[in-house]
């Protein structure tokens, strides 16, 4: 040990004397200046007190004194026990040399076994020898052959030498562990064997005539047993690394079992000496098969003194063997729990990732590796699981699966503590995935354990990438230094925010994230599934134009005419780019972005181009050259691409070359206005290079001018000018600068409460506002900052005033004051205290004037006893509402995406039935969006937060789609990035006809990149009931209309329409419809038949209007009108098929449901247009533009799909 000095001056002269303080006046008295501290310290106060004590004199004859400390070590003693137990290296030397002795006299007992001949005879040293008599059964033991046995003089020589080290070095040992009990250590086995090996052959020096005694060497193979264990754990210390305990305990019961058969083995070969004579192998090979518990017979021992050493080995046997079996087994079932280490060796050549979890739930483990290793090359790599619980059982069963056996290590343990992370290898990682408990009740608590988890990680391994998710936004940036960070409420508030202008945007942005191969639902026999499931497979990849087949021949031209022929040849859609020299990534830059080889183009598409393969026609074969150079490519004359098919990985596309028809023979021709036969232009080409002239782009910067000084004839006041600019507060830090609509001045905050009147102004409802738009309600538990991202996407400077939505926060708890401080410059945002289970609560803050509902998952209901029981109160009170007022728009936000099936239960309805069976047959067939086919998750309609979760995983493949998703999503505005929009189909633009003409009519036009299709259509759902008797129905729907005056509707699919007003029939009456579908003639069956319609409709009628009259007597009793509140039982069929149309109708009221809604990324160009699909558009930045425009466009978007109509329609976007 090191000793502490103090340091000497070089004037010193005694080196062992310590210095101390001037002496006073008083030491002249007696009081020595080495007195202890203390009485020194009494003395001191003493003299402190007295007057004439303040003059002190230094007396020169004292010098310094220098204190040795721990001189107790030393001594001779304390120097050896250093050399031969205290230090690590030198005692695990000590302890090798000790072990390799005993190993050589067990070596040198067999050598002694193998020189024995006892016949050439037996006695002491010296002495006259015996005979050898061999064994008889009449006659009795011969001692002397146990006794003596024949040692050579070198090999005594050897033996001796080694004894007497191993004594002196044992007694020295003995010494040196002294504790004053002396008895403790003579009685210790290890001691005892000792003595009996060595002592008898130091007595031998002095006694010649016993060099020939037995000495039972063979023991000390129990002496080198305890010698390895001692060196292992120096071994250990001297190393600084820890094994298992599971190695440790391995050995030592392998190294009993060899003593056992070793002590077993010579004991009876040397007893059998004075039996029958067996040798090593034979003795070798009872103890074999005794311990086996075989027992052959063959080989026996004949005496009795062997065979009570087997009884005496066969007991030690059962009870040494059992502890050691019970000790391996305890720690083999703790290292199951804590999962063992994962392989320094495999870490250094092999790849591997590490999941850090709090805790590890089946549904985050099979999306994590579902997602994961859906990916080619990620197919090699180890997933090492860092979790501080144990194992789930569910989820230790799927681990067991082969499948993820061979390539998924669970560890338990803590990401805090860096021998956790030694053990996983975490420096040698790939990348460290830090995911949140989502389900905890403090959600603030469960990210300021990732933080921590974060920061650890990043100080014991910085090269590891981190990928880390973070549930709350003022969480973030505590964790920017991350490589990839997700924030859950941030993603979630603004997806929400654009399902409402943008229907099932939440969808969109899942399908996007997923990874698939667009082979779901293939086998269906519904076309709708098999276009949705095929379409799913879209994601985005990225790709260099200079390396690129796809773009590399618009080298030079413009972002949208790329993007217009690269869809129009090969079928992909272009939606954005990075500058090699900007890292910032653009979606749809605009005609005025000229495409460069050294871009990085980004694209949706079936598969990334390299798993491409390319397909001419025969008619082809001689413009194959056209494909190579970058600028032969004649673009006009190819026409959509017709078959995308999606095939192990590979796309192979079917190139034509067919001539486009000219332009003058185009048939889009419109309906005739005032009986005249004019026509409408066909569709202007995209141009190569930007011509301004030809663009219509939404300026939104200008064309709002008008509007806003609009005067409002009802009201008879001037409406309140919204002013372009940031917001000036921000609830937390780290959020994105977004410039938005805002007040001129901020509002107060009890201008805020919706349903309270102020000084300000006496609104006590929605009504007394009289907002123009429809509202949109959020119902939260809490006004979190993630809420603010939910303000800012539909109040975005891009969005036109007219389209701004009044939003009114429905808020089980009162906001706080600085929440209120961030949305008071917002215009049409207010606030009030209620929940969705209170209906006095929904009717005052507007809703039968709301077109959008947004119902956010609550904190408090996310953990509940029963995993899957935490989205039931929120599943139920959606399906009152919904029964409530079916005209309006819900978006639920659900904690498990499996509860999405118990959105719009029906229990008898054997379509959801059959989607149920196909969810099944995709989750077995290996699919990743099992879920999709669900109708309420494929309208947009429900919606879960873990759905995202592969964001994260994906961005280890593709570090772009965190960022290309938040553009979207608007949490981040880059400068010259487009962002997300919708339009809607008319009537007046089914002229175009196909996806590629509308894709070529906005390219040319208004240079906006459409990404997909939200369709809408009628279908007719299959009942548990007769098809004969729903045919039927559809077919007397007619008289049932004439005879009631009803107003068909001349849609395609009037049928289905007609349908919807009719209810499906009740369960009691439903066998009294069929008997009467069965009996009389055709007219007959009619008129029973419209009978029974109308009996039914009554009754069906009285429970509406139950749900009306309930309705209407609460808004009485608040004092709100009730004129707002449509009564749903007064509802025609041709109505409630708008309503659908709209995408504002969920038909709860009938039992059976006529409209679907899916989502349809990248259609092929040729897919058909339909009445009502929304097409989702990247428009391009307008702030791009203003700075190029010298004048205000007049022009809105409104108009650029009918640029050569003389007539001005109507707005389409929503």
């Amino acid at each position: 040990m090191a000793r502490a000095k103090l340091k000497n001056s070089p004037s010193e002269s005694n080196s062992h004397v310590k210095t101390v303080p001037p002496a006073t006046t008083e030491d002249v008295h007696g009081v020595s200046p080495l007195l202890p501290s203390r009485r020194m310290g009494s003395m001191g106060s003493d003299v402190g007190q007295r007057p004439h004590a303040e003059d002190f004199s230094v007396d020169s004859s004292f010098s310094q004194v220098q204190v040795e400390f721990y001189v107790n070590e030393n001594t001779f003693k304390e120097r050896l026990k250093l050399f031969f137990i205290k230090n690590q290296r030198s005692s695990l030397r000590i302890r090798l040399f000790n072990f390799s002795l005993k190993l050589l006299t067990c070596l040198l007992y067999i050598v002694r076994v193998l020189l024995d001949n006892p016949e050439e005879g037996i006695g002491c040293w010296e002495c006259e020898k015996q005979n050898y008599t061999a064994f008889n059964q009449s006659t009795n033991i011969n001692w002397s052959h146990i006794f003596w046995v024949d040692r050579k003089t070198p090999l005594w020589a050897v033996q001796v030498s080694i004894a007497l080290i191993s004594f002196l070095e044992t007694m020295l040992l003995i010494y040196l562990s002294y504790k004053g009990n002396i008895w403790e250590q003579i009685f210790r086995i290890s001691f005892v064997l000792e003595m009996i090996n060595t002592v008898p052959f130091i007595i031998t020096i002095f006694w010649p005539p016993l060099r020939n005694l037995f000495i039972p060497v063979f023991l000390n193979c129990w002496l080198a047993k305890y010698a390895l264990e001692n060196m292992i754990n120096d071994l250990h210390r001297a190393i600084q690394r820890t094994q298992s305990a599971m190695f440790n305990q391995v050995l030592i019961l392998i190294c009993t079992l060899l003593c056992l058969v070793f002590t077993g083995t010579c004991g009876i070969q040397h007893l059998e000496r004075a039996g029958e004579k067996l040798s090593l192998f034979k003795s070798f090979y009872f103890c074999i098969v005794t311990f086996s518990t075989v027992g052959y017979g063959d080989v026996t021992p004949k005496i009795w003194p062997s065979q009570l050493l087997v009884v005496i080995m066969i007991c030690v046997a059962l009870v040494v063997l059992p502890l050691q079996f019970e000790e391996l087994v305890y720690l083999w079932m703790e290292r199951q729990k804590s999962g063992g280490n994962y392989s320094r060796h495999r870490a250094q050549t092999e790849k591997h990732v590490v999941l850090c979890v709090s805790s590890l739930k089946i549904d985050l483990l099979m999306d994590f590796l579902n997602e994961f290793y859906a990916h080619p090359r990620l197919q090699d790599y180890y997933v090492v699981i860092l979790c501080p619980t144990e194992m789930d059982i569910q989820v230790r069963r799927v681990l067991q699966i082969p499948l993820w056996s061979q390539r998924v290590i669970y560890l338990q343990g803590s990401a805090l503590k860096d021998q956790d992370l030694m053990r996983a290898k975490m420096d040698n990682g790939e990348a460290c995935f830090i995911l949140s408990s989502r389900n905890e009740v403090d959600r603030t608590a469960a990210d300021h354990q990732t933080i921590l988890r974060a920061w650890a990680v990043k100080d014991f391994a910085p090269n590891c990438p981190l990928y880390v998710q973070i549930l709350k936004p003022e969480n973030k940036f505590h964790v920017k230094f991350a490589d990839h960070v997700v924030c859950e409420e941030e993603c979630k508030y603004a997806m929400l925010a654009l399902n409402c202008v943008c229907p099932a945007t939440s969808t969109l942005i899942t399908l996007l994230v997923h990874t698939s191969r667009g082979q779901e639902g293939q086998e269906s026999p519904e076309q709708w599934q098999r276009m949705y499931g095929r379409c799913s497979g879209n994601e985005v990849y990225h790709i260099r134009m200079g390396d690129s087949k796809f773009f590399m021949e618009y080298e030079g031209k413009s972002f949208t005419y790329a993007a217009f022929h690269a869809h129009k040849k090969y079928g992909v859609c272009l939606i954005g780019i990075r500058r090699e020299e900007n890292k910032s990534i653009l979606l749809n830059p605009g005609p005025r972005h000229i495409m460069a080889a050294s871009d990085t183009c980004f694209y949706i598409n079936i598969t990334k181009e390299e798993n491409s393969a390319f397909i001419f026609k025969q008619e082809e074969k001689q413009k194959k050259k056209g494909f190579a150079g970058r600028g032969s490519y004649d673009g006009p004359s190819r026409l959509p691409v017709h078959s995308i098919i999606a095939s192990m990985g590979t796309v192979a596309m079917d190139l034509q070359n067919t001539e486009c028809r000219p332009a003058n023979s185009s048939k889009l021709a419109l309906p005739a206005e005032n009986g005249s036969g004019t026509r409408r232009p066909s569709i202007a080409p995209v141009l190569e290079l930007a011509d301004t002239s030809s663009l219509l782009p939404c300026d939104l910067l200008s064309d709002q001018s008008e509007d806003e000084m609009t005067q409002s004839d009802e009201e008879g006041s001037a409406v309140v000018e919204y002013v372009k600019g940031y917001p000036p507060n921000s609830p937390y830090i780290g959020s994105s600068p977004t410039l938005c609509h805002l007040l001129p001045e901020k509002a107060p905050f009890c201008c805020l409460r919706l349903d309270k009147g102020c000084k300000h102004n006496s609104f006590e409802d929605a009504k007394a506002y009289g907002f123009k738009n429809k509202l949109i309600i959020v119902s939260a538990e809490t006004a979190g900052n993630g809420l603010y991202n939910f303000i800012v996407p539909l109040r975005a400077y891009y969005r036109s005033r007219k389209e701004l939505n009044p939003i009114v926060l429905l808020l089980d708890n009162k906001p706080e004051h600085h929440f209120l401080e961030a949305i008071c410059c917002f215009p049409m945002v207010y606030y009030m205290e209620g929940t969705i289970d209170n209906l006095d609560s929904l009717l005052q803050c507007g809703i039968i004037y709301a077109d959008n509902l947004v119902v956010v998952d609550k904190e408090s209901t996310m953990s509940a006893e029963e995993d899957y029981m935490a989205d039931a109160k929120t599943i139920v009170n959606v399906q009152t509402m919904f029964r409530l007022f079916p005209s309006l728009s819900i978006i639920t936000e659900l904690t498990h995406p499996s509860n999405m099936r118990f959105m719009q239960f029906r229990a008898k309805d054997s379509y959801s039935l059959a989607l149920s069976k196909l969810e099944k047959r995709e989750r077995e067939n290996g699919s990743n969006l099992a879920f999709m086919f669900r109708l309420p998750f494929a309208a947009g309609r429900v919606f879960s937060i873990s759905m995202l979760d592969t964001l994260l995983y994906q961005s280890f493949v593709k570090d772009y789609m965190i960022t290309i998703t938040r553009l979207l999503l608007g949490l981040d505005t880059t400068p010259g990035s487009g962002y997300l929009c919708a339009m809607k189909i008319t009537e007046d633009d089914l002229w175009i006809r196909t996806y590629g003409r509308l894709f070529q009519k906005l390219c040319s036009s208004s240079a906006e990149i459409p990404i997909g299709i939200y369709r809408t259509e009628s279908h007719m759902f299959a009942t548990s009931e007769p098809h004969d008797i729903r045919a039927q129905d559809c077919e007397d729907t007619k008289d049932v209309k004439e005879h009631w005056g009803i107003k068909t509707s001349h849609h395609r699919n009037s049928c289905s329409s007609d349908q919807s007003e009719h209810p499906l029939l009740r369960r009691k009456s439903m066998q009294w419809a069929r008997r009467l579908s069965r009996k009389g003639n055709k007219h007959s069956s009619k008129t029973a038949e419209w009978i029974s319609q109308q009996r039914l409709s009554l009754y069906r009628r009285s429970e509406r209007q139950e749900l009306s009259e309930l309705v209407k007597n609460r808004m009485k009793h608040l004092g709100l009108p009730t004129t707002g509140y449509e009564d749903v039982a007064n509802l025609t069929a041709s109505d409630v098929m708008n309503r659908v149309n709209l995408g504002y109708l969920q038909d709860e009221m009938n039992d059976h449901q006529n409209t679907l809604s899916y989502v349809l990324i990248n259609p092929p160009p040729d897919t058909r247009l339909e009445l009502n699909d929304i097409v989702y558009l990247i428009r391009s930045d307008p702030l791009a533009h203003v700075a190029n425009d010298g004048h205000s466009r007049k022009s809105s978007c409104s108009n650029k799909l009918g640029s050569g109509n003389p007539e001005t329609r109507d707005e389409t976007q929503l």
